[in-house]
């Protein structure tokens, strides 16, 4: 593994951990201007690593709240950061971490991260938990991932991810990152992305359990038809009488008309939610 030095700490980069260190300043300094801190909130940073990003955000946010798994980094953490009023750290595993507990009635979180690519996925869908808390995330993911979250019917990269985030937030692909913006650096293409969740859900789900199985289903064998997909869930002739063309592939079917078809599934006698 390739050893970074950054000031007075030097830290193997781990593989385990997924850690890349974001080390160049122009986007460092890019991430922060698209975050834009602002008196009274409450910024949350997810794997802070070596403190780039957070020494950047801690200058301008009331209060920053750091998630750090690595203990080996969290003592300089502290040294690095303790001295600002509003900065408090947590060594835990951000897949764990009950982000609830940091949210105020009238201060939405506003959440941060260079995510490691392992983990990105599972850790979007444990804060869509919480997003109801939640003000914005700013991210930076795998190019692949963010093209997955913006995704439209239609596109190659359209699929569950982007269907399930999208029907919590708007998307907004900010800007790609190369490899050699990181310390070690990785073997793909980076990009930042904003996820703003709905004040309003455009779409509600009667039952969101039915709308994400319906999903998965949908997406476990793309290239099939959506009746094929349905045959799981509903007798054959309530898939007849559906308001939409079941020999379509799922991924020709709109964010609205999932909800829509989840909302007849969850409401019909022949489903059984098992």
């Amino acid at each position: 593994m390739t050893k970074f030095s950054s000031g007075d700490l030097a830290h193997r980069a781990r593989k385990r951990f997924g850690q890349n260190f974001l080390v160049d300043h122009a986007v460092l300094d890019r991430i922060a201007r698209a975050v834009h801190p602002a008196p009274g909130q409450h910024l949350v940073e997810i794997g802070p690593g070596k403190g780039a990003l957070t020494e950047l955000l801690v200058q301008e946010a009331e209060r920053l709240s750091v998630i750090e798994l690595d203990r080996d980094l969290v003592p300089w953490l502290k040294i690095r950061f303790e001295r600002y009023k509003g900065f408090e750290l947590f060594q835990a595993d951000a897949l764990k971490f009950d982000f609830s507990a940091l949210a105020q009635a009238d201060t939405p979180l506003r959440i941060v991260g260079n995510l490691p690519y392992n983990i990105s996925t599972p850790l979007i869908f444990h804060l869509l938990r919480s997003a109801h808390l939640v003000q914005d995330m700013h991210f930076m993911l795998q190019k692949e991932v963010v093209q997955r979250l913006a995704a439209q019917p239609e596109d190659k990269a359209y699929g569950r991810l982007g269907i399930m985030v999208q029907y919590y937030c708007q998307v907004e692909n900010l800007f790609e990152v190369p490899p050699g913006a990181f310390a070690p650096a990785p073997k793909v293409d980076s990009a930042v992305v904003r996820l703003m969740p709905h004040k309003e859900l455009p779409y509600r789900a009667d039952h969101l359990p039915t709308l994400e199985k319906l999903v998965n289903l949908a997406f476990q064998q793309r290239r099939k038809t959506l009746r094929n997909a349905l045959k799981q869930l509903l007798p054959v002739e309530q898939i007849d009488a559906l308001p939409v063309d079941t020999g379509l592939r799922a991924e020709n079917i709109s964010l609205p008309t999932y909800v829509e078809l989840s909302n007849i599934i969850a409401a019909s006698d022949g489903f059984s939610d098992s």
